[in-house]
């Protein structure tokens, strides 16, 4: 990151995964209708231009939220591969000895047949530094995963917070201002943690 603005940082809408609270991570499923819905009771800052996961809850979150914005998708912004837990519940999983000891790790364990947290975190971290790069803007709408921005803001928030302190609730987010390799957090989008 050379330049200085504005990026807001949005995790997508609900989708019926997220309403049973499932751990969805590369299944590419749609909102839900009380997704959408409640994308448009917020208010959301303006944006120059959007940058994406190319997952389709992302898509159709920006779509929603800016539909006259130019959008950029980058791979590298999907959500972690959480292989055998893909799908499931944390009720559904509480007696599986492979999330016991991922519990118990503080998460930072591999997704047994899934991405490990370091490898996500790492591929997270390098599309957003190259969607930086690439783009010129004074505000970008970051459309993204959860834990795509709990990576991100782990790695350059201020104030440095560790990545599960970074969670966000579906359609809530951040808006920060960046400067060289720092993100000043300078509010939230619906309150979502404490500054």
């Amino acid at each position: 990151m050379t330049h200085t603005g504005t990026i807001l940082l949005i995790r997508h809408g609900k989708t019926a995964g997220n309403l049973a609270k499932r751990y969805i991570g590369r299944t590419d499923e749609p909102l839900c209708p009380e997704g959408i819905a409640a994308l448009r009771e917020i208010s959301y800052p303006s944006c120059d231009m959007v940058i994406a996961s190319p997952m389709v809850r992302c898509q159709q979150t920006a779509a929603i939220l800016y539909p006259h914005r130019p959008m950029r998708c980058y791979d590298g912004l999907r959500e972690c591969d959480f292989g055998d837990f893909e799908g499931k519940t944390y009720r559904e999983l509480s007696d599986n000895p492979d999330y016991i000891k991922w519990i118990d790790s503080n998460g930072t364990l591999p997704f047994p047949h899934g991405e490990a947290h370091d490898d996500f975190k790492r591929r997270c971290i390098n599309a957003f530094d190259k969607a930086i790069a690439e783009n010129t803007f004074d505000t970008a709408a970051f459309v993204v995963h959860g834990g795509t921005i709990m990576a991100i803001l782990e790695a350059y928030a201020l104030p440095q917070r560790a990545f599960y302190d970074y969670q966000v609730k579906n359609g809530h987010g951040f808006v920060t201002t960046f400067e060289g390799h720092r993100l000043h957090i300078i509010s939230t989008i619906q309150g979502t943690i404490d500054l």
